[in-house]
């Protein structure tokens, strides 16, 4: 599509338009004209820009959290896990747990919005964070017959998303640091 149309102060004000509107409205009330009226620009200017809902909403979330696990290599898996799980200040971790949690929810009744949250979100998140495994594979850290890598994307997910349900208590950097080394790290073997 035309996205290169957008300067890079306008896509991001967009989005994060598009990230207000989803925290104040969930996604099932959330609409193009909603976001245009926001953003003062026309429902036209959207659809070139985008595909649809859908993909707006997962390119936002990605815009305002992108992955850190790539550019993260601190030596240790331990290490990279810590430093991916404190990427983002407490709050933030809060606001992505409340969209996150909307999301899982409305993805039970539209499958678009399931299919660009894999093809924009987990699959590439899923591939970064084999990056990081990768690299402890090569390090000696883990085995790459590990049986518990096949189940780390959920590990990693459950953590954070289970927190608030369980306990009714936000997800912390803290926290991730405790369910890293308790849970995720000796899964590993490490």
């Amino acid at each position: 599509m035309g996205r290169s149309r957008l300067t890079p102060e306008r896509e991001s004000e967009l989005y994060q338009a598009v990230i207000d509107l989803l925290g104040e409205v969930g996604y099932d009330a959330l609409t193009m004209d909603a976001v245009a009226a926001r953003t003062r620009s026309s429902k036209a200017t959207l659809y070139r820009q985008w595909k649809g809902k859908p993909e707006l909403v997962v390119r936002a979330l990605r815009h305002v959290k992108p992955h850190a696990a790539v550019w993260v290599d601190t030596g240790s898996l331990r290490g990279d896990l810590h430093a991916i799980a404190a990427s983002t200040d407490d709050c933030e971790k809060e606001k992505s747990a409340d969209l996150i949690g909307g999301l899982v929810h409305a993805i039970r009744d539209h499958p678009d919005l399931y299919e660009a949250l894999r093809e924009l979100m987990i699959d590439p998140g899923i591939e970064e964070l084999n990056v990081v495994l990768r690299r402890a594979v090569d390090r000696g850290e883990i085995s790459a017959d590990s049986p518990a890598l096949e189940f780390l994307p959920h590990m990693l997910v459950g953590g954070y998303v289970t927190r608030p349900l369980v306990e009714a208590r936000c997800v912390t950097t803290e926290y991730l640091r405790r369910y890293l080394d308790a849970v995720v790290l000796p899964a590993l073997g490490v």
